[in-house]
């Protein structure tokens, strides 16, 4: 790869459907890998919040002075935002008190904040501009929000409104599948939807989590929380290896 050719990268990868099918499968692991720390092992979520807060800094400082696109970092930081945002979101929801509905409620403002700062600061939130320090810490920014506000949203939704993990499912599922026909039958912003994709991806992959590792008597499917994480561990990285990423081609200015 010739030095133009990089310079006309960005240092995530392209938008395809592997992106998405990894994607949902790292949302569905920061659920399991979350309970995991804070339940199964009994840490609880503040402790379980301060080990993924720790691990998400050091991905995101590792990912922010890569002078390339790489896989493996690229979704180690992303598994990093999932778990941190489980742990982080059941703690403002349970140990704060303040419900699934508030949580899900500030967060939204949160991730709406983080959105407006970085469009007003950089003139874009497009992900094919994610190439300086600056947009990168935008970027994950906003995607640790997006995480923790689908978690909030998807127990909000299976237990607040009391639909159950598998209506959750089916739910997200369809919302997302809705996005995609905008996606292929209108010129809605790529951008926008992007985002609106990105963010339904964690609900669905909270609920998804959720009923693989709950109990029996509330809808789940009683699995191991460990053995379950290891095997999205699994499936994620041998995804990442067995189908090459390639970085996102920067946006023209």
């Amino acid at each position: 790869m010739n030095a133009s050719t990089e310079h006309s990268l960005s240092k995530v990868p392209a938008v395809t459907l592997m992106f998405w099918i990894i994607k949902i499968a790292a949302t569905t692991l920061g659920e399991t890998g979350g309970d995991a720390v804070s339940m199964s092992m009994n840490l609880g979520y503040l402790v379980g919040t301060a080990i993924f807060a720790v691990v998400f800094l050091i991905a995101v400082f590792a990912q922010i002075k890569a002078k390339h696109f790489y896989p493996v970092l690229y979704w180690t930081t992303i598994i990093a935002t999932t778990t941190v945002g489980t742990t982080l979101a059941d703690f403002a929801d349970r140990s704060l008190g303040i419900g699934y509905t508030g949580g899900a409620t500030l967060l939204f403002f949160l991730l709406t904040a983080s959105l407006a700062i970085w469009y007003r600061t950089l003139g874009t939130v497009s992900v094919d501009t994610v190439s300086s320090p600056k947009a990168e810490m935008f970027y994950w920014v906003t995607i640790m929000f997006s995480q923790t506000l689908g978690t909030a949203l998807g127990d909000w939704t299976a237990d607040t409104a009391g639909l159950g993990y598998s209506a959750g499912a089916f739910i997200f599922t369809g919302l997302l599948g809705i996005v995609a026909a905008i996606y292929y039958w209108t010129n809605i912003s790529r951008t926008l939807l992007f985002w609106a994709a990105f963010i339904l991806t964690r609900p669905l992959g909270a609920v998804v989590g959720d009923f693989l590792d709950k109990p029996l008597n509330d809808g789940g499917l009683a699995l191991s929380r460990y053995s379950t994480s290891a095997t999205l561990f699994f499936i994620i990285f041998a995804s990442v290896l067995l189908f090459p990423q390639r970085a996102a081609k920067k946006a023209e200015h």
